[in-house]
Protein backbone atom coordinates (compact mmCIF):
# COMPACT_ATOMS: atom_id res chain seq x y z
CA UNK A 1 0.00 0.00 0.00
CA UNK A 2 2.80 2.03 0.96
CA UNK A 3 4.33 1.86 -2.43
CA UNK A 4 1.19 2.16 -4.48
CA UNK A 5 0.56 5.77 -2.47
CA UNK A 6 4.50 6.48 -3.07
CA UNK A 7 4.07 5.39 -7.16
CA UNK A 8 0.92 7.69 -7.85
CA UNK A 9 1.07 10.10 -5.24
CA UNK A 10 4.50 11.43 -6.71
CA UNK A 11 3.26 10.40 -10.31
CA UNK A 12 0.69 12.68 -10.10
CA UNK A 13 2.30 15.62 -8.78
CA UNK A 14 5.08 15.09 -11.89
CA UNK A 15 2.12 15.27 -14.22
CA UNK A 16 0.13 17.93 -12.45
CA UNK A 17 3.84 20.05 -12.62
CA UNK A 18 4.72 19.27 -16.43
CA UNK A 19 0.62 19.85 -17.56
CA UNK A 20 -0.14 23.02 -15.15
CA UNK A 21 1.10 26.25 -16.63
CA UNK A 22 1.00 27.68 -13.43
CA UNK A 23 3.09 25.57 -11.58
CA UNK A 24 6.15 26.01 -13.79
CA UNK A 25 7.85 28.46 -11.16
CA UNK A 26 11.49 27.43 -9.79
CA UNK A 27 9.76 26.10 -6.34
CA UNK A 28 7.81 23.78 -8.55
CA UNK A 29 10.14 22.69 -10.86
CA UNK A 30 12.20 21.16 -7.93
CA UNK A 31 9.21 19.64 -6.09
CA UNK A 32 8.91 17.75 -9.70
CA UNK A 33 12.69 16.59 -9.73
CA UNK A 34 11.95 15.48 -6.27
CA UNK A 35 8.62 13.21 -6.96
CA UNK A 36 10.87 11.98 -9.72
CA UNK A 37 13.25 11.15 -7.34
CA UNK A 38 11.40 9.24 -4.78
CA UNK A 39 9.39 7.12 -7.37
CA UNK A 40 13.19 5.71 -8.10
CA UNK A 41 13.99 6.11 -4.65
CA UNK A 42 10.93 3.43 -3.57
CA UNK A 43 11.08 1.64 -6.84
CA UNK A 44 14.50 0.58 -6.40
CA UNK A 45 14.39 -1.80 -3.25
CA UNK A 46 10.49 -2.31 -2.85
CA UNK A 47 9.74 -4.28 -5.56
CA UNK A 48 12.48 -7.09 -4.31
CA UNK A 49 11.29 -6.76 -0.67
CA UNK A 50 7.28 -7.09 -2.32
CA UNK A 51 8.62 -10.39 -4.04
CA UNK A 52 10.61 -11.78 -0.26
CA UNK A 53 7.29 -10.51 1.47
CA UNK A 54 4.87 -12.40 -0.74
CA UNK A 55 7.04 -15.66 -0.67
CA UNK A 56 8.94 -15.27 -3.51
CA UNK A 57 12.54 -15.95 -3.47
CA UNK A 58 14.91 -13.97 -1.10
CA UNK A 59 18.14 -14.31 -3.54
CA UNK A 60 19.83 -11.37 -5.11
CA UNK A 61 22.66 -12.05 -7.96
CA UNK A 62 26.04 -10.43 -6.68
CA UNK A 63 25.57 -8.16 -9.66
CA UNK A 64 22.19 -7.45 -9.35
CA UNK A 65 23.40 -6.49 -5.64
CA UNK A 66 25.65 -3.71 -6.60
CA UNK A 67 23.66 -2.50 -9.35
CA UNK A 68 20.85 -1.98 -6.11
CA UNK A 69 23.67 -0.22 -3.81
CA UNK A 70 24.62 1.94 -7.26
CA UNK A 71 20.84 3.36 -7.47
CA UNK A 72 20.50 3.15 -3.54
CA UNK A 73 23.40 5.57 -2.68
CA UNK A 74 22.61 7.71 -5.77
CA UNK A 75 19.05 8.22 -4.67
CA UNK A 76 20.17 9.02 -1.70
CA UNK A 77 22.72 11.26 -2.04
CA UNK A 78 20.83 13.66 -4.73
CA UNK A 79 17.93 13.94 -2.63
CA UNK A 80 20.83 15.62 -0.22
CA UNK A 81 21.42 17.85 -2.69
CA UNK A 82 18.06 18.47 -3.71
CA UNK A 83 16.54 19.47 -0.26
CA UNK A 84 18.93 21.60 0.11
CA UNK A 85 18.62 23.60 -3.42
CA UNK A 86 14.77 23.88 -2.65
CA UNK A 87 15.77 25.32 0.74
CA UNK A 88 17.74 27.88 -0.80
CA UNK A 89 15.25 28.21 -3.23
CA UNK A 90 12.66 29.22 -0.26
CA UNK A 91 15.71 31.49 1.35
CA UNK A 92 15.19 33.28 -2.10
CA UNK A 93 11.92 33.73 -2.60
CA UNK A 94 11.34 34.73 1.19
CA UNK A 95 14.19 36.67 1.46
CA UNK A 96 15.36 38.70 -1.39
CA UNK A 97 12.18 38.27 -3.43
CA UNK A 98 12.46 41.40 -6.00
CA UNK A 99 15.69 39.65 -7.53
CA UNK A 100 13.66 35.95 -7.48
CA UNK A 101 12.77 35.71 -10.79
CA UNK A 102 16.91 37.33 -12.05
CA UNK A 103 18.23 34.72 -9.02
CA UNK A 104 16.03 31.43 -10.19
CA UNK A 105 16.15 32.03 -13.27
CA UNK A 106 15.00 28.87 -15.80
CA UNK A 107 18.39 28.37 -17.34
CA UNK A 108 20.04 28.13 -13.52
CA UNK A 109 17.13 25.79 -12.24
CA UNK A 110 17.69 23.75 -15.14
CA UNK A 111 21.63 24.08 -14.19
CA UNK A 112 21.42 23.06 -10.34
CA UNK A 113 19.09 19.68 -11.18
CA UNK A 114 21.69 18.33 -13.84
CA UNK A 115 24.26 19.26 -11.27
CA UNK A 116 22.87 17.79 -8.08
CA UNK A 117 21.64 14.52 -10.42
CA UNK A 118 25.00 14.31 -11.98
CA UNK A 119 26.70 14.64 -8.06
CA UNK A 120 24.77 11.67 -6.73
CA UNK A 121 25.16 9.53 -9.29
CA UNK A 122 29.02 10.06 -9.40
CA UNK A 123 29.42 9.95 -5.50
CA UNK A 124 27.99 6.67 -5.81
CA UNK A 125 30.45 5.17 -7.88
CA UNK A 126 32.84 5.53 -5.54
CA UNK A 127 30.82 3.86 -2.83
CA UNK A 128 29.84 1.02 -5.20
CA UNK A 129 33.67 0.43 -6.43
CA UNK A 130 34.94 0.23 -3.16
CA UNK A 131 32.54 -2.04 -1.88
CA UNK A 132 32.94 -4.26 -5.07
CA UNK A 133 36.27 -4.80 -4.58
CA UNK A 134 35.84 -6.56 -0.78
CA UNK A 135 36.44 -9.92 -0.85
CA UNK A 136 33.13 -11.72 0.73
CA UNK A 137 34.13 -14.78 1.87
CA UNK A 138 32.24 -15.14 5.22
CA UNK A 139 27.55 -15.43 4.99
CA UNK A 140 26.57 -14.54 1.98
CA UNK A 141 22.83 -13.64 4.02
CA UNK A 142 22.56 -10.43 4.34
CA UNK A 143 20.80 -8.98 7.60
CA UNK A 144 18.51 -6.43 5.76
CA UNK A 145 16.01 -5.68 3.37
CA UNK A 146 17.83 -4.47 0.47
CA UNK A 147 22.25 -3.96 -0.84
CA UNK A 148 23.02 -0.75 1.38
CA UNK A 149 26.66 -0.19 2.80
CA UNK A 150 26.84 -1.14 6.67
CA UNK A 151 25.22 -4.96 5.88
CA UNK A 152 27.45 -5.15 2.69
CA UNK A 153 31.11 -4.05 5.07
CA UNK A 154 29.18 -6.72 7.97
CA UNK A 155 30.09 -9.70 5.01
CA UNK A 156 33.18 -8.47 4.15
CA UNK A 157 36.13 -10.73 5.47
CA UNK A 158 39.03 -7.85 4.93
CA UNK A 159 39.76 -4.42 6.47
CA UNK A 160 36.87 -2.19 5.73
CA UNK A 161 38.80 1.06 7.35
CA UNK A 162 39.22 2.48 3.84
CA UNK A 163 34.87 1.68 2.96
CA UNK A 164 34.12 3.19 6.94
CA UNK A 165 36.68 6.17 6.55
CA UNK A 166 34.81 7.09 2.97
CA UNK A 167 31.32 6.78 4.22
CA UNK A 168 32.17 9.37 6.85
CA UNK A 169 34.00 11.55 4.75
CA UNK A 170 32.04 11.25 1.22
CA UNK A 171 29.16 11.09 2.52
CA UNK A 172 29.56 13.63 5.17
CA UNK A 173 30.61 15.88 3.15
CA UNK A 174 27.02 15.88 1.30
CA UNK A 175 25.04 15.03 3.78
CA UNK A 176 26.74 17.83 6.92
CA UNK A 177 27.43 20.56 3.69
CA UNK A 178 23.35 20.03 2.68
CA UNK A 179 22.02 20.36 5.78
CA UNK A 180 24.16 23.26 6.86
CA UNK A 181 22.95 24.98 3.90
CA UNK A 182 19.22 24.20 4.68
CA UNK A 183 19.86 24.92 8.39
CA UNK A 184 21.38 28.34 7.29
CA UNK A 185 18.27 29.15 4.65
CA UNK A 186 15.65 28.11 7.37
CA UNK A 187 17.61 30.31 9.91
CA UNK A 188 17.31 33.35 7.93
CA UNK A 189 13.58 32.69 6.10
CA UNK A 190 12.50 32.35 10.05
CA UNK A 191 14.15 35.90 10.63
CA UNK A 192 12.60 37.14 7.79
CA UNK A 193 9.32 35.66 8.55
CA UNK A 194 9.46 37.25 11.60
CA UNK A 195 9.88 40.19 10.95
CA UNK A 196 6.81 40.48 8.83
CA UNK A 197 3.94 42.52 10.66
CA UNK A 198 0.65 40.99 9.68
CA UNK A 199 -0.41 37.52 10.91
CA UNK A 200 -1.62 36.82 7.26
CA UNK A 201 1.71 37.58 5.95
CA UNK A 202 3.52 35.74 8.42
CA UNK A 203 1.10 32.51 8.15
CA UNK A 204 1.29 32.49 4.20
CA UNK A 205 5.23 32.74 4.13
CA UNK A 206 5.39 30.39 6.65
CA UNK A 207 3.15 27.76 4.51
CA UNK A 208 5.13 27.99 1.65
CA UNK A 209 8.26 25.95 3.20
CA UNK A 210 6.17 24.17 6.43
CA UNK A 211 6.21 21.11 4.04
CA UNK A 212 9.42 21.27 2.87
CA UNK A 213 10.59 21.64 6.66
CA UNK A 214 9.18 18.39 7.98
CA UNK A 215 10.39 16.44 5.03
CA UNK A 216 13.94 17.55 5.50
CA UNK A 217 13.61 16.44 9.21
CA UNK A 218 12.48 13.06 8.53
CA UNK A 219 15.18 12.87 5.80
CA UNK A 220 18.38 14.03 7.22
CA UNK A 221 17.34 12.36 11.09
CA UNK A 222 17.37 9.26 9.73
CA UNK A 223 20.04 9.51 7.20
CA UNK A 224 22.21 11.19 10.35
CA UNK A 225 21.17 7.94 12.11
CA UNK A 226 22.43 5.55 9.57
CA UNK A 227 25.51 6.94 8.32
CA UNK A 228 26.77 9.30 10.69
CA UNK A 229 27.21 7.49 13.80
CA UNK A 230 30.45 5.43 15.25
CA UNK A 231 30.09 2.12 13.20
CA UNK A 232 30.02 0.56 16.52
CA UNK A 233 27.46 1.08 17.40
CA UNK A 234 25.10 0.08 13.89
CA UNK A 235 22.71 -2.26 15.02
CA UNK A 236 21.13 -4.05 12.06
CA UNK A 237 17.56 -4.18 13.60
CA UNK A 238 17.75 -0.71 14.07
CA UNK A 239 18.73 0.37 10.91
CA UNK A 240 15.97 -2.02 8.96
CA UNK A 241 13.33 0.13 10.78
CA UNK A 242 14.96 3.02 10.06
CA UNK A 243 15.68 1.93 6.20
CA UNK A 244 12.38 1.45 5.93
CA UNK A 245 11.00 5.08 7.18
CA UNK A 246 13.40 7.05 4.75
CA UNK A 247 13.35 4.12 1.42
CA UNK A 248 9.33 3.28 1.73
CA UNK A 249 7.44 5.39 4.03
CA UNK A 250 9.09 9.06 3.36
CA UNK A 251 8.31 8.55 -0.28
CA UNK A 252 5.01 7.81 -0.03
CA UNK A 253 4.10 10.40 2.88
CA UNK A 254 6.10 13.57 0.43
CA UNK A 255 3.00 13.91 -1.78
CA UNK A 256 0.75 14.28 1.29
CA UNK A 257 2.90 16.56 2.63
CA UNK A 258 3.69 18.65 0.02
CA UNK A 259 -0.06 18.69 -1.52
CA UNK A 260 -1.83 19.09 2.23
CA UNK A 261 -1.24 22.88 2.78
CA UNK A 262 -0.84 23.92 -0.75
CA UNK A 263 -3.79 24.85 -1.82
CA UNK A 264 -2.28 25.89 -5.32
CA UNK A 265 -1.17 22.22 -5.76
CA UNK A 266 -4.38 20.68 -4.50
CA UNK A 267 -6.70 22.70 -7.08
CA UNK A 268 -3.79 22.05 -9.93
CA UNK A 269 -4.00 18.35 -9.13
CA UNK A 270 -7.67 18.17 -9.33
CA UNK A 271 -7.98 19.72 -12.61
CA UNK A 272 -5.07 17.38 -13.86
CA UNK A 273 -6.91 14.33 -12.77
CA UNK A 274 -10.35 15.58 -14.20
CA UNK A 275 -8.57 16.26 -17.81
CA UNK A 276 -7.30 12.50 -17.45
CA UNK A 277 -10.66 11.67 -16.37
CA UNK A 278 -12.88 13.44 -19.15
CA UNK A 279 -10.21 12.40 -22.01
CA UNK A 280 -10.48 8.67 -21.47
CA UNK A 281 -14.19 9.26 -21.78
CA UNK A 282 -13.92 10.61 -24.72
CA UNK A 283 -11.86 8.20 -25.79
CA UNK A 284 -13.89 5.40 -24.84
CA UNK A 285 -17.13 7.33 -26.72
CA UNK A 286 -15.48 7.34 -29.92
Amino acid sequence: MLYLMSLCGNLTIATTIWVENKLHTPMYFFLGNLSVLDICYSSVTVPKLLVSLTGGSSEISYRGCMAQLYFYVSCCSTECLLLSVMGFDRYVAICNPMHYTTIMNKQKCVQLATGLWLTGFLTSIIHTIFTARLPYCKSHEISHFFCDLPPMLKLACSDTFLNKLLILTAGGFLGLSSFFLTLVSYIQIISAILKIHTKVGRSRAFSTCASHLIVVLIFFGSISFMYMRPTSNYSLEQDQLVSLLYAVVTPALNPIIYSLRNKEMKNAMKRTINKIYYSKVYMANM
